[in-house]
């Protein structure tokens, strides 16, 4: 696997990562009718990454400021990987990537504002890497088939 940063060639890959999981609505708070070009418009307004395994993008990843001006030292990351790809570890490389990337950029900290409590799989990941739940947003996510849903904030310093 190669992480690298997102060339323009890669518009077409990346929208076909995004948007299975924002037609699903159960993991980003994100309009599920968005088109694509809303949804890469979106995801490219910040440094966008891709896996690149075996010569296919496979996953995609960007990093951005969580806030400005006094919090500006801490960032935010949102991952997706195709539905074909995983289960092997290409969330786990990426973040290692964004925290690595995060560090280069003199960030502080690692912050996701928002993480899904059905979404299991990536808490579980997180944790693992590190993060802790520093926030819990009671029933703040409308899940489409699981209903309301809590959402976690979780920090890790970098």
């Amino acid at each position: 696997m190669n992480i690298r940063a997102y060339q323009d060639g890669d518009a077409e890959a990346v929208w076909n990562i995004l948007e299975p999981v924002i037609r699903a609505g159960e993991t980003y708070t994100l309009d599920r009718d968005l088109s694509r070009e809303q949804a890469l418009g979106y995801w490219l307004a910040h440094e966008v990454w891709v896996a690149d395994l075996d010569g296919v993008v496979a996953a995609t990843y960007y990093l951005k400021r969580n806030q400005a001006g006094g919090g500006s030292h801490v960032c935010n990351c949102g991952y997706m990987t195709s539905a074909a790809f995983q289960g092997r570890g290409l969330a786990r490389e990426m973040c290692l990537h964004s925290m690595q990337m995060a560090r280069e950029y003199g960030f502080r900290a690692m912050q996701f504002n928002f993480v899904v409590t059905s979404n299991q799989a990536a808490i579980h990941l997180w944790l693992k890497l590190g993060f802790r739940e520093v926030g819990r947003l009671p029933g703040a996510f409308l899940h489409p088939s699981q209903g309301f849903q809590d959402a976690l904030v979780l920090w890790r310093d970098l």
